[in-house]
């Protein structure tokens, strides 16, 4: 059964009783607190959950929420939910516009609203679905300079004297501070990035490639799993180069590499090793998988005229080689060389073809031999070696 995504749990600190010297004391405190943990903090989660407990504490409604933009769908989701029927809003979006929360996410400004009944805005299609019943809102928008990047929700907390003008300018400057928190989140996932990824073709990098290639083993070693290497060397590149000039080049290189990511399975990683040269790490997948698999992206880039858009037209060949764990070698090292001395042995041979180690050069890859037909090796590529056996590698696709 897939286990149920739950929202961080956030410390919930009512204290009714409090007096205006021990409020103003315990708002500087607040400050100096969330201060400290911006500076001092990159978990975004820690800080946010600091923030919102603050909300909390100080607030008191009966539910809040801290609503996220998702900038390509232009949606908002729920990043934290506290309070009741919480737990029914995490697969809930609403759409910028949508909804009191929407409407702030789309103008930027801070919305009070005393009585939601009387409110054209309000989207009751939330309650519904929490079984919840929303009297009042306030919301404030969670901007970075003029970006929105979420909305921070209170529900049922405005009284009959109205929302306090005080608590107002708490929440906002509380929204300042997760605007803050967000947007060294967002710096520190893009540097991050840029540490694993290729500038030309957005694949994972070599140095990257290292790292994922030990986990493969510690996680095959752990679980008696199979793995498989291709190695990709596009023959004759530089005559591109001196054809088209370097920038076509590049463009070339970015093609490829996306069409070899288009091909990957979820669980596979592509990587640009460097030059004109590719990596594909298959998990869970044996040799003779992994050599259909190379049978197909070598016909992929071979019979492929690239960069057609341009109205350039470009035909290219590639060299391919393949090593396995464990059957071929049990250390990172060993299986780089391998793979890498296979795709050589083409190169130094016929070119245009698939080698694998410890097997050679394999004959119906050779230029003007009969190729298999699709159907013996495209199914098998689509499926784990061990069928079996679940696959469990968790990846992002941001770079691959």
């Amino acid at each position: 059964m897939e286990e149920v995504k739950q929202f961080p749990v956030v410390e919930r600190r009512r204290n009714l009783a409090v007096s205006f010297e021990q409020r103003e004391a315990g708002e500087v405190a607040v400050f100096q607190e969330l201060g400290k943990a911006l500076t001092s903090s990159l978990q975004l989660d820690q800080v946010l959950r600091t923030i919102m407990e603050k909300i909390d504490e100080f607030l008191r409604p009966d539910n809040w929420s801290l609503l996220l933009l998702d900038q390509e769908k232009q949606e908002l989701y729920f990043e934290l939910a506290v309070g009741k029927a919480s737990q029914a809003l995490k697969d809930v979006r609403v759409k910028v516009g949508q909804g009191i929360a929407g409407w702030v996410a789309e103008h930027g400004e801070t919305v009070v609203v005393p009585d939601t009944s009387k409110d054209t805005r309000f989207f009751s299609q939330v309650d519904e679905k929490t079984k919840t019943e929303t009297q009042s809102i306030v919301a404030v928008p969670v901007k970075f300079r003029d970006t929105c990047l979420g909305v921070i929700e209170l529900i049922n907390c405005v009284g009959q004297d109205g929302f306090d003008p005080r608590d107002l300018k708490l929440l906002e400057a509380l929204s300042d501070f997760a605007a803050i928190a967000l947007e060294n989140a967002r710096h520190v996932k893009r540097i991050h990035e840029l540490t694993i990824t290729d500038d030309c073709t957005s694949l994972y990098n070599a140095r990257h490639m290292g790292f994922i290639l030990e986990t493969e083993i510690y996680r095959s070693q752990r679980y008696n799993y199979e793995f498989s290497l291709v190695f990709i060397d596009l023959d004759h590149f530089k005559q591109v180069n001196d054809t088209h000039g370097h920038l076509v080049g590049s463009r070339l290189l970015a093609e490829i590499g996306n069409a070899l990511k288009s091909r990957c399975r979820l669980i596979d990683f592509a990587f640009r090793y460097g030059g004109d040269e590719f990596v594909i790490l298959l998990p869970q997948t044996s040799k003779e998988n992994a050599l259909n698999v190379a049978r197909r992206l070598h016909k992929l880039i071979r019979n492929t005229k690239w960069l057609t858009p341009e109205g350039l037209s470009i035909r290219v060949t590639p060299s391919l080689g393949v090593a396995s764990y464990p059957v071929d070698s049990r250390t990172k090292e060993g299986l780089l060389h391998l793979a890498d001395e296979a795709m050589y042995l083409v190169k130094n041979n016929s070119r245009d073809s698939v080698a694998a180690a410890n097997i050679g050069i394999l004959p119906d890859t050779l230029p003007g031999a009969k190729p298999l037909a699709d159907s013996e090796f495209d199914a098998e590529f689509e499926a784990p070696a061990d069928p079996t056996k679940k696959v469990t590698v968790e990846r992002r696709r941001e770079g691959a």
